[in-house]
């Protein structure tokens, strides 16, 4: 690894600033890198699981389901990464370039709720690992110790996360391989090939919620790739994002089912982990302690940088320094420990039952953000009026994308399955939420057709004489 130079200090120093040309550093494998040790984790393992606990699919309909859901949701996952390079700003700054500098707001809030959410579940889920391993730390103890690992991994930015995630890469790689490894070398249940079948809701479910985890990243996947070189072009990130996305969490789900089905039908997903997997069990803990204590640093960078961004939307010629992203990471840890102290048994559930019902709110945003990207401004965009107090070019205000993206929320209320709404035509497939398939069908032609209106009025004006 190169020594770092003054230019490129280990902590930090850009926030939701645009990144020179002259800092840009590192190459495309590194977000496969990121994106394949971030999805080696227990949550996608214990999701796995349900495929044949809850969805009760068997192992070859369980994996056709899994697959096919990530390698379709890895499509957005992989083209919002790949606007990072271009942009060379976080992802929610640039929506501003879509919604206005005011308008971009309230996806900036939903974001920063999705982090904060996923930051507190994980640092409980930390603790919770580390009395797993170490029964004689006390619970607070444990979630204070996950909780400030994240934080000082946090704080120190994004180099230093891309650095553990290609170290972890190998190290939760060969992990995962040694346990699929032990599991088969060893006697399987009769029924591991045989228990379960094919149900068209169970197999939809699986798929959906396979498309859903990866739009569930889409908000901040540009954070980690705004540092590349902006002649490193599109296709090169796109892969390496899309090939580390889809194989981690593929790998992850399918070890979750193939754990399930090797243990006795009802076992706990964690506890089928250590069960299948023998005398590997422990050393598996040990590392999905140590990844959920790094993938968790990615959730408080995101709501640092969101709540920097929403800061900053009033105070145009503000940069922090480092020492305010420090005291915002400070902040943030101290209430979400209060919270994580206080988090009742099923507090992870509940909380996850929450982050998927806001995923209401990000398939509008994610589908207005690929189409503006990609089909309408084809990625040129003026970098000094995002960051301009009035807007510049985009205005305080984009009503044809705020009109499109609520359209998005409303038509999906309908289908939607989710833990706190449940709407009247959720189970026209029985447990499979498929109100993300209908808010991209009706938000990706709706904002199009918005956006290119006014262009087109322009065009008919200049042909007819009217124009100035």
């Amino acid at each position: 690894m190169p020594q770092m130079s003054r230019q490129d200090p280990l902590i930090e120093h850009h926030t939701v600033d645009y990144v020179p040309l002259a800092e840009r550093h590192g190459k495309a494998r590194d977000l496969f890198t990121l994106w394949f040790s971030t999805n080696i984790a227990p949550l996608p393992i214990v999701t796995g699981a349900m495929v044949a606990q809850v969805f009760h699919l068997n192992l070859m309909w369980g994996l056709l389901a899994i697959i096919l859901g990530h390698l379709l949701g890895g499509v957005v996952i992989a083209l919002a990464s790949a606007q990072g390079p271009r942009m060379g700003i976080p992802q929610m700054v640039q929506s501003r370039g879509q919604f206005g500098r005011y308008g971009a707001l309230l996806i900036v809030f939903f974001a920063a709720l999705i982090y904060i959410g996923f930051f507190i579940s994980n640092i409980v889920l930390a603790g919770k690992s580390i009395v797993g391993i170490v029964p004689s730390v006390p619970v607070p103890a444990s979630i204070l110790i996950g909780a400030l690992s994240a934080t000082a991994i946090g704080v120190i930015g994004y180099r230093f996360i891309h650095t553990l995630n290609r170290i972890g890469t190998w190290v939760m790689g060969s992990a995962l391989l040694a346990g699929f490894v032990y599991i088969f070398a060893h006697d399987l249940p009769p029924d591991f090939f045989t228990r379960g079948g094919f149900n068209a809701a169970g197999w939809l479910a699986t798929v959906s919620l396979g498309v859903i985890w990866q739009i569930s990243f889409s908000p901040y996947t540009s954070d980690y790739s705004r540092y590349l070189p902006a002649d490193i072009g599109i296709t090169r990130p796109f892969i390496a994002t899309y090939l580390g996305a889809t194989l981690g969490t593929i790998l992850s789900f399918a070890f979750g089912l193939v754990a399930a089905l090797a243990t006795p039908e009802g076992t706990e997903a964690m506890v089928a982990v250590k069960q299948a997997t023998g005398a590997l069990g422990p050393i598996l803990m040990v590392l999905f302690l140590l990844n959920i204590i790094s993938h968790n640093a990615l959730n408080l960078y995101g709501a640092v940088l969101s709540i920097i961004t929403s800061i900053q939307t009033f105070a145009s010629r503000w940069t922090p320094s480092i020492k305010v992203r420090v005291m915002l990471s400070s902040v943030i840890l101290a209430s979400c420990c209060v919270v994580a102290l206080g988090a009742s048994a099923d507090f992870i559930a509940q909380f996850i039952g929450l982050i998927l019902a806001l995923l209401l709110v990000l398939v509008p945003w994610a589908s207005i953000n690929l189409i503006d990207f990609y089909i309408i401004k084809r990625g040129v965009y003026d970098i000094a009026s995002i960051f301009q107090a009035d807007g510049g070019v985009y205005g305080r205000f984009n009503l044809h994308a705020i009109v499109a993206y609520f359209i998005g929320i409303i038509v999906q209320l309908p289908f939607a399955n989710t833990s706190l709404y449940v709407g009247p035509w959720a189970n026209l497939v029985d447990g499979a939420d498929l109100s993300w398939l209908v808010g991209l069908v009706v938000t990706c032609p709706l904002y199009y057709c918005l956006a290119t209106r006014k262009q087109t009025q322009k065009v008919r004006a200049v042909k007819l004489g009217y124009s100035d």
